[in-house]
């Protein structure tokens, strides 16, 4: 009897051993064909960005479908590809072709899926992202492409370029003193197009005011803008512009009344991480009003 169990044991151990040795044959071949793959991606890029057509198409199946970029139709066969190819390449404009491999999956010993990103740019101001998707079939010792389905990625426009120096803004700060708070917070909106900033002031009753600005790029005017909105029910319009190491604002204010007033803020980043703001030269309706002292506002 004890020797049955140990018999029994001794299968169950073969078994499983064999299945490990499965899962390693497995996984060798996952990666010889991943390495295979990639090399193959690698070489294809190249022969795109030297305009061989012949050597590009030579990485096609001979039964290898295309979707054409320039027709929607579909591209079958190494005389098409050929064709396609010859005329993608035959303006004055030079493509470039760069691909970003996000996964290599082996479906079968002969068949490898490969998904990614390509980006290919005509100029430097014309350049399409898609997402794709290639299905590889092994013929003698070579991976050739069977077909490829791709989806262009739409990639939203960002003014991130002429706000970046602004980007000191983000975070939460607050300046406190003489009883008064005031407490402000700057994030990025969406695609960094804007930077949004809020505002509160506080004294011993509560909140007093609060506020909401947002600062972008006008692309008409080529400058900084922003437009603030207190609870008030007042605006304010501001231009920004760097001078030196600070940034001088020039406001126009409407306020709830209907009366109207300018002022220009100063803001001045310091190297303790915190920056300091004062409004000078201030006029309501006409008359001169005293300039707001530089105060610090710090991270919170």
């Amino acid at each position: 009897m004890k020797r049955k169990i140990i018999g029994s044991f001794a299968v169950a151990w073969l078994a499983v051993a064999s299945l490990a040795a499965m899962g390693q044959d497995a996984a060798t071949e996952n990666e010889k064909a991943a390495a295979e793959v990639s090399a193959a991606i690698q070489s294809y890029i190249a022969a795109f960005n030297a305009r061989d057509v012949d050597k590009l198409v030579s990485h096609w199946s001979p039964q290898g479908v295309y979707i054409s970029r320039n027709t929607g139709e579909r591209v079958i066969g190494h005389e098409a590809l050929t064709a396609e190819f010859a005329g993608m390449f035959a303006g004055a404009n030079i493509l470039k072709l760069a691909g970003t491999t996000e996964s290599i999956e082996l479906i079968s010993p002969n068949v490898v899926l490969e998904r990614g990103t390509a980006t290919v740019t005509r100029e430097k101001t014309d350049i399409v992202q898609s997402s794709y998707s290639v299905v590889y079939v092994k013929s003698g010792k070579k991976w050739l492409i069977d077909r490829v389905t791709n989806e262009e990625i739409i990639v939203q426009p960002s003014n991130y370029q002429h706000l970046k120096e602004l980007e000191w803004l983000v975070g939460e700060w607050i300046d406190e003193g003489d009883g008064i708070s005031i407490q402000v917070a700057c994030w990025w909106t969406k695609n960094q197009n804007y930077l949004s900033r809020t505002y509160s002031v506080s004294n011993d009753q509560g909140v007093a005011s609060t506020g909401l600005q947002i600062i972008g790029w006008d692309p008409r005017a080529k400058q900084i803008r922003s437009w603030l909105f207190d609870s008030d029910g007042g605006f304010i319009k501001g231009t920004w512009a760097r001078r030196d190491d600070r940034w001088v604002v020039q406001a126009v204010a409407t306020l709830p009344d209907g009366a109207t007033g300018s002022f220009t803020s100063i803001f001045r980043p310091t190297e303790e991480g915190a920056y300091t703001w004062e409004k000078i030269n201030r006029v309501l309706d006409g008359q001169l009003l005293p300039n707001v002292d530089e105060i610090v506002v710090r991270r919170k």
